[in-house]
C-alpha cells in the first residue's frame, strides 16, 4: 500500500522520533509513505472563521496532491491531522462560501474534499489491522502497564475527526494490547494538557498536565504514550516523573526496530 505523507514542521525539528519511527514501522508493515513534495506548514491550528482562508491553503494543497495520486493522506502529528481533517471537511461542504473562495484562489486545481484523510493510528487500525500488527511483533511488551494520552486534537470535534468515541476512545489502548502490553485506562486520558494556554497562564497549564500524569500513575501506569508533540512537551515540562514517549517509539520497540 502507498500513501501520501504529510510530516509537518514539528516532526522535522523537535519531534523527530515521532516521524522517524513512523516511517520505519510503516516499511515493516508493508506501507510506503510518500512524503509530499514542497509541503508547507499545515497552519498550526484550524480557525473556525470562514473569512480566514490563508492558513488553510497549504493543507488544501496537500489534500490535492494526495487526490491526484489517488492515495489517502496520512499524518502522525495530532495537530497537523486535526487541521488537515477539518480543512477537508470544510472543502466538502459546498454550502459554505469558504470552499468556493478557496477554489477560486487555487484555480485551476479545484478540490471538493475527495481525499481520505487518515491519522497514522487509523492507518494501523483500519488499513493494516491490529491483528496483523500483533503477528509482526518480535519483542512483545509483556508485563508493561502503559497509559494512552489522547489530548484534545485527535478526537475533537468528534463529528469531523470521527476517529473514535470522544468520551471513551480505545484505538491507542487496542494498539497497546496488540503489542503485548497492558493498557491502563484513566479519567484524564482525553482531557487537555493545557498546551494552548501555557503562554497566558503557565500555572493553569502546569496544573492540567499534572492532573493527567498523576491520574495515570494512580491507575498503575508505568509509561504514557501520545501522538501529540505539544502534549509530550507540556507533560514533560511540568514535572512528570514517569516515562512519556511517542506511540511510534513503542511500536518500533515491539517490531524490533528500536532498542
Amino acid at each position: 500500500m502507498k500513501a501520501s505523507y504529510f510530516p509537518g514542521c514539528t516532526l522535522k525539528t523537535k519531534a523527530k522520533d515521532l516521524d522517524i519511527y513512523a516511517r520505519k514501522c510503516a516499511e515493516v508493515l508493508g506501507v510506503t509513505l510518500e512524503e509530499i513534495d514542497n509541503w508547507q506548514c499545515c497552519g498550526g491550528v484550524f480557525t473556525t472563521s470562514n473569512d480566514e482562508l490563508a492558513t488553510k491553503l497549504s493543507s488544501v494543497r496537500a489534500l490535492i496532491h494526495a487526490s491526484k495520486k489517488n492515495q489517502p493522506l496520512v499524518s502522525v502529528c495530532s495537530g497537523c491531522h486535526n487541521v488537515l481533517k477539518q480543512t477537508n471537511a470544510m472543502m466538502k461542504d459546498q454550502t459554505i462560501d469558504a470552499s468556493s473562495r478557496v477554489n477560486n484562489y487555487i484555480a485551476p486545481d479545484s478540490y471538493n474534499g475527495e481525499t481520505e484523510v487518515l491519522h497514522y493510528l487509523e492507518l494501523l487500525r483500519d488499513k493494516i489491522g491490529f491483528d496483523k500488527i500483533k503477528e509482526k511483533v518480535v519483542s512483545p511488551l509483556t508485563g508493561k502497564k502503559i497509559a494512552a494520552y489522547y489530548g484534545c486534537l485527535l478526537l475533537r470535534p468528534g463529528k469531523v475527526m470521527a476517529m473514535d468515541d470522544v468520551e471513551n476512545p480505545s484505538i491507542i489502548e487496542d494498539l497497546i494490547s496488540a503489542l503485548g502490553a497492558e493498557p491502563v485506562k484513566y479519567a484524564y486520558r482525553n482531557e487537555c494538557c493545557g498546551g494552548y494556554i501555557a503562554l497566558e497562564s503557565s500555572g493553569l497549564a502546569k496544573a492540567k498536565s499534572q492532573k493527567v500524569v498523576e491520574n495515570a500513575k494512580e491507575k498503575g501506569a508505568e509509561m504514557i504514550i501520545t501522538a501529540c508533540p505539544l502534549c509530550l512537551y507540556n507533560l514533560k515540562k511540568n514535572g512528570a516523573d514517569i516515562s512519556i514517549v511517542y506511540f511510534t517509539e513503542l511500536l518500533a520497540q515491539a517490531l524490533g526496530i528500536k532498542e
